[in-house]
């Protein structure tokens, strides 16, 4: 019994610890990035890592899978694209207003489709997205098959310029680096053991008196505020809000990345971007059209070798778990 509980606190702090090396080294390979590689792809880089790491929150701890999270990622590029272009909002107030659209759409999508599981609430994600995508082709505002060009970065409180490049990655990694925080901070709270209780056993869950739908509903809606954020600070860094963003290929990448990396992780996702981004990048001159199926090819095998995820197996080998065993765990 004594032997039981001095493990448990041990265990407690091997994981912070863990969890400390990790953001340590993003902070890290965050400040020095730009020494080594071009602020512009590092930038893409971590919007679609602040975006894979909000699906994850509803994905890996929330156990729903959303094939609809493009809606909110270009639908708040489109608002703070907006807003900042035509109504001449400063850039935070711009992103707050992508992040708050987001929110409010996912509340409303969240509400219709968390009274299904399973399927049956991807298919409804999916759908409604996919009416976000005719609005964003056919408003306006939005510029149709154009896109909305041309949007300022303008001057950040008033003080800080954007419009230098390096300037720009340092606040994108600002925000990519608060929004993990928060993710983390979140799923290490005590609504998000809920959750995570809620994914593993939802009668259970129900039975033990908790209100699962206003759980859902709200990682729901906190996972589309965060992707809108990482929407936002797309729009910003490449002064373009496209059709591609709300498109449902968009949603598909997430996934791919979320998967790859290591569903139900908290760097996983980060890792995940970070592989896709740059097989797209590099790969995109060389072969053209064939880069989604060197990409999906690459995905296929990592769900062979790595069932967790490249991070969900990598923390499976360090804690001495079996290789190859069900997704989930670890950071």
């Amino acid at each position: 019994m004594a032997m039981t509980t001095m493990t448990a606190p041990d265990a407690v702090r091997r994981v912070d610890y863990r969890a400390f090396l990790g953001f340590a080294a993003l902070l890290v390979a965050g400040g020095l990035g730009p020494l080594f590689l071009y602020p512009t792809f590092l930038m893409k880089v971590w919007c679609f890592a602040l975006f894979a790491c909000a699906f994850n929150l509803l994905l890996g701890y929330g156990g729903l899978l959303s094939f609809g999270h493009a809606a909110f990622f270009g639908g708040a590029a489109y608002i703070c694209g907006h807003v900042v272009k035509e109504w001449g909002w400063p850039p935070e107030l711009g992103l707050l207003a992508g992040m708050a659209s987001a929110a409010l759409l996912g509340f409303v999508i969240g509400a219709l489709a968390i009274r299904r599981a399973g399927i049956y609430f991807a298919m409804i994600t999916l759908a409604l997205a996919q009416m976000v995508y005719f609005l964003c082709l056919q408003l306006n505002f939005t510029g149709g098959e154009n896109g909305l060009q041309g949007v300022p970065r303008g001057r950040l409180f008033g003080i800080i310029n954007l419009s230098d490049n390096l300037t720009m990655y340092y606040v994108v990694f600002a925000i990519f680096f608060l929004g993990l925080l928060a993710i983390y901070r979140t799923v290490h709270s005590p609504f998000g053991q809920i959750l995570k209780a809620i994914r593993e056993n939802e009668p259970r869950a129900i039975s033990l008196g908790f209100d699962v739908g206003y759980y859902k509903l709200s990682a729901f809606v906190m996972s589309a505020a965060l992707s809108g954020l990482a929407g936002s600070a797309k729009a910003l860094t490449f002064q373009l809000a496209s059709l591609a963003d709300a498109h449902w290929h968009m949603s598909g990448e997430v996934v791919l990345m979320t998967l790859l990396g290591g569903v139900g992780t908290i760097f996983g996702p980060v890792i995940g971007a970070g592989v896709i981004v740059t097989l797209q990048n590099e790969l995109a001159d060389k072969v053209g059209p064939w880069v989604s199926v060197i990409i999906g090819s690459f995905f296929v095998i990592c769900v062979l070798l790595f069932r967790r995820g490249i991070v969900g197996e990598l923390g499976a080998w360090l804690g001495g778990k079996k290789p190859n065993g069900p997704p989930g765990g670890g950071h």
